[in-house]
């Protein structure tokens, strides 16, 4: 009898903090911070700086929201035929973004467009500005605390002939 009691008690618990564990669906604000690299390989040119990012998003469905973010890659520089080339470079991304609840954890990647602009200055060779539109994706996770999350996660921006990706780590709040 005392087992039943008990047992009883632990799933009436356990169904109870089921629905702390859902998905905290609406409308989230937040912010990352990581490691950009920017790599040419036509030009030899590979260099890696601090970038954040600004997050805005809408969480519909418990597998699924839309998210923009404006991105600042940082300035990296590095040597290219002898001479110091310093890259600066920034942009608004627009993504879709597929969650796997597990819990408190969800696994995700996202798939979209980001309108960038960048600028490349040297000492030796003319300084340009270049922007487009390009594709990004990515991979990450995050743990959720109700309505905070924290978030990992690796994205790759495909900018023409320069490949640039980021690790960030991050935290978001969701509201309604």
């Amino acid at each position: 009898m005392r087992k039943t009691l008990l047992s009883g008690v632990a799933l009436a618990l356990v169904l109870g903090a089921a629905p702390s564990l859902a998905a905290d669906n609406g409308i989230y604000l937040g912010g990352s911070v990581g490691q950009s690299g920017a790599k040419d390989d036509s030009v030899g040119f590979d260099a890696d700086a601090t970038g954040y990012k600004l997050i805005l998003g809408w969480r519909f469905l418990d597998w699924l929201s839309v998210e923009g973010n404006y991105v600042d890659f940082g300035a990296g520089s590095d040597n290219v035929l002898g001479s110091r080339v310093k890259t600066e470079a920034d942009g608004l991304s627009l993504s879709a973004v597929g969650f796997l609840p597990l819990g408190p954890v969800d696994l995700f990647a996202r798939a979209g467009v980001i309108d960038w602009s960048g600028n490349v200055k040297s000492p030796s060779f003319p300084n340009y500005r270049e922007d487009g539109t390009d594709l990004t994706y990515g991979l990450g996770a995050q743990f959720r605390l109700g309505s905070l999350g924290f978030r990992a996660e690796y994205e790759v921006f495909d900018l023409g002939a320069t490949d640039l990706d980021m690790f960030s780590v991050g935290v978001t709040w969701t509201f309604f």
